[in-house]
Formats: C-alpha cells, sequence, structure tokens
C-alpha cells in the first residue's frame, strides 16, 4: 500500500514537471510571435509612408496642372504632368494592394494565435478542473498527513511535502494564467476586429483611387487628342528644344575641356617652377584617369566623399517637386511620333521656387543659352552639376557653396502655365551620369 502511494506520489509529481516544461516551451512559442508581428508591423509602416509619399506627389501634380490648365496652350508639358500623375496613382492603388495583402497575412496569423490560446486555455481549464477533483476526493487535511506520514523514510517525508507546497502553488498559478489567458485572448479578437476595420478603410481608399484613375486616363486622352490635332506645331516645337539641349551639351562640353586644359596647364608650370628653383615641389595634381581633371589633394577628397554619397544627395529644388522627364534617349508612351534624347532629367516644381546646390562644391561657370536662361556649374572634385533654366542667380563664378544652398530662382513660363522646370544634369569627368540614382 505504500508502495503504491509513492509511486502515486512519484507520479503526481512527475506530471506536475511535464507541465512545467510544457508551460515553458508555450511561453518560448509566444515570445516569437511578437516579434514576427513587430517586422510585419515595420513592414506595413513602410508601405504606408510611400503611400503617403505618392499621395503627396500628386496632391503637387494636381497643383501644376491646374496652374498649367489657366494657359490656353495645350503643351507636352501639360501630357507630361498627367502622365506622371496617373504612374503615382498607379503607384498608390499597389501600395494599397500591398498594404491589404499585409492585413491579410496579419488577421490569418492573429487568428491563428487566437486558436492557439483557445486550445491552451481548453488544456488549462481540463487540468485545473481535474486538480480539483483530486483535491476534493483527498477530503482535506488529514489525507495530506496520512500521504506524508505514509513515506518510507524521512527523506520521502520531505518529497512528499515538496511536492504538495508546489502543487497547491500550480493550482493558485493555474487559476491565475486561466484568468490572464482569457484576458488576452479577448483583447486579441478586439486587435483583431480593429484591423478588419483598417482593411475595410483601405478597401475604401483603393476604389476610390481607382475612381480618380479612370477619370485621369480620360483626361489623358483627351489631352493626346489634342495634340495629335496640332502635331506639326508639337513636333516643331520639339526640333526646337532638341537644338537648344545639343547646344547646352556642346558649351558644357566645351567649358569641361577648358577646364581640364587649364588644371593641366597649371600642373605643367607647377613642375617647370620647381624643377627651375630646384625646390620642393608644390602641391602635386593628378587625374584619375588620361585626359581626365587633374586635382588636388583636397579636390581628390571632395570627390571621394561625392561619391560615397551616391543615393544621398538632395534634390537640387526648394519645395515640392515632380521628375517630368527622365535621363536618356526615349519614346514618349502616349506619343508615337514624340522621341526625346535627355542628357539630364527635368523637375517641376512651383513658381517661386530655387534651385540649390546637391553638395559642397565650387561655382566654376555661370552662361546663358536660348531656352534654358542661366545655367550654373558648380564643380565638386572630378564630379560637375549643372543648373539650368535659371530667372536669376545668387552666387558668381569661383564662389564656395554648400549643400542645399540655394543658387538661383527658376524660371517659371508665363506662355505654360507658369511651368516651371529646372533641367538638372551630372557629369564625371566627360561623361554624362543618369541622376536620379545619385538623389535621395
Amino acid at each position: 500500500m505504500k508502495a503504491q502511494r509513492q509511486n502515486n506520489g512519484k507520479g503526481r509529481y512527475g506530471r506536475t514537471k511535464g507541465r512545467t516544461s510544457a508551460v515553458v516551451l508555450l511561453l518560448f512559442l509566444l515570445l516569437q510571435v511578437p516579434a514576427a508581428l513587430l517586422a510585419q508591423s515595420d513592414a506595413m509602416k513602410k508601405l504606408e509612408k510611400e503611400r503617403k509619399a505618392a499621395l503627396a506627389e500628386i496632391e503637387l501634380t494636381n497643383q501644376l496642372l491646374k496652374e498649367a490648365n489657366e494657359s490656353a496652350k495645350s503643351s507636352l508639358n501639360k501630357l507630361n504632368l498627367l502622365s506622371q500623375q496617373i504612374a503615382s496613382r498607379k503607384k498608390v492603388i499597389s501600395l494599397l494592394t500591398q498594404e491589404m495583402g499585409a492585413i491579410d497575412k496579419q488577421m490569418g496569423e492573429m487568428q491563428q494565435n487566437i486558436d492557439r490560446l483557445q486550445n491552451e486555455l481548453g488544456e488549462k481549464k481540463e487540468n485545473y478542473a481535474q486538480s480539483m477533483q483530486s483535491l476534493y476526493r483527498r477530503k482535506g487535511a488529514l489525507d495530506k498527513l496520512l500521504f506524508i506520514l505514509s513515506a518510507d523514510d524521512f527523506a520521502q517525508s520531505l518529497r512528499r511535502m515538496r511536492y504538495l507546497r508546489e502543487y497547491a502553488d500550480w493550482q493558485r498559478k493555474q487559476a491565475s494564467a486561466i484568468v490572464e489567458q482569457q484576458q488576452e485572448i479577448t483583447l486579441k479578437k478586439q486587435e483583431l476586429e480593429k484591423t478588419r476595420q483598417e482593411k475595410q478603410a483601405l478597401l475604401t481608399d483603393r476604389e476610390a483611387e481607382n475612381r480618380k484613375l479612370q477619370s485621369e486616363e480620360t483626361n489623358q486622352k483627351q489631352e493626346v487628342s489634342q495634340l495629335n490635332k496640332k502635331r506639326k506645331d508639337l513636333q516643331a516645337q520639339l526640333r526646337k528644344k532638341q537644338r537648344q539641349a545639343e547646344e547646352l551639351n556642346r558649351q558644357i562640353e566645351k567649358l569641361i575641356a577648358e577646364e581640364i586644359a587649364r588644371a593641366e596647364a597649371a600642373e605643367r608650370a607647377r613642375r617647370k617652377q620647381a624643377e627651375a628653383k630646384e625646390e620642393t615641389p608644390a602641391e602635386e595634381r593628378v587625374a584619375e584617369s588620361k585626359g581626365g581633371y587633374a586635382m588636388t589633394k583636397a579636390e581628390r577628397q571632395l570627390s571621394g566623399s561625392f561619391a560615397s554619397n551616391k543615393g544621398k544627395l538632395p534634390y537640387p529644388v526648394t519645395g515640392r517637386h515632380t521628375v517630368v522627364a527622365t535621363f536618356g534617349e526615349q519614346q514618349h508612351q502616349e506619343l508615337k511620333y514624340v522621341r526625346t534624347n535627355n542628357s539630364g532629367i527635368d523637375i517641376q516644381t512651383s513658381p517661386g521656387e530655387d534651385a540649390r546646390s546637391v553638395f559642397n562644391g565650387i561655382v566654376t561657370r555661370i552662361f546663358t543659352l536660348p531656352g534654358y536662361n542661366n545655367s550654373i556649374i558648380v564643380r565638386h572634385g572630378n564630379y560637375l552639376t549643372v543648373y539650368s533654366n535659371l530667372s536669376q542667380v545668387y552666387v558668381k563664378a569661383g564662389d564656395r557653396v554648400s549643400t542645399r544652398q540655394r543658387l538661383g530662382r527658376i524660371f517659371s513660363d508665363p506662355d505654360d502655365g507658369n511651368a516651371t522646370i529646372l533641367h538638372f544634369q551630372l557629369w564625371k569627368e566627360k561623361q554624362k551620369q543618369n541622376p536620379l540614382p545619385w538623389l535621395e
């Protein structure tokens, strides 16, 4: 009889240890769930941030279109704004769809979590009920005392006393855990309902964006129709603009060649003077590549710093803006007879905004050309940035400028709805670069 009671004591104690291990494992698994939800929450915040940025760009484009519509002239610029707006609108719709997908995934994980908690709660209730039934069968303190006294030796009695004490603690903790888990399930259900409401709001937003997109695509078709009727005039304007762009590029290439030649001449003069006087030579100018711009040590450091900031440079305009023409040769999406070749990018902003330097550097040239008004070249070691179509200039050749320093007022064209467009180029030595990957 004693042996049977002893085995029963060990069996119950073993089951308690088993339950403790299960609880520890359960807590570990539950700790992994918040980490996954946190990562998903960060992804949703990123999607929401991108969507807000796209909506801000749409708002600016709407403002620019309103200003363009005040002009009776139907222009390619207006169509480009409409195309940019449609692209931004499609991006918003795509981001909304991604957010809804992320919410669906989150809701699925939350429901699984609730189901798991409910299953665990059921097990806890069942274990607690069994323990209470066992306690009821023992009647009271006398049964516990007999259980202790029936031990084979003193050590076993101590173990049985410890078991009874731990068993009682486990019962209290189990009751508390049941209450806490019921509260947690209630909170999880509330979170799930809130997430469902957020999904419904996103769905409503997406439907609204789709309706706006359809309206904008209708406006785009009307604008294309108007431009097709003026095809010959538009082609003549584009040819004129292309000639002006080619002249701008020739001027920039000429000025770059002059600067390279001047730096080489300065280096030859330095060496000749040092040889004649047999003195310690002054700082040597070194070009990064054959035929390139010979740089001083400070210029080499500036060049390296500029290169290391690729993708982090600020946009070269103050205020809100949108890119209406990108780098390189491309076919217009809507007008098959329009093909453009851009040596930089065209950035449209609101009237009254300024061009600003994208990095520390030195103003090397300021010149004027038809179609581009005033242009400024800023040297950053063997990199150069060009800011064209300025109505006013705030700096002069030789000035040192800092990142985000205002260089001049961007020209607003009164004949084209006050379109305010900065033409921006980036060169390394004699090679044109696509500016977009360099900007933040």
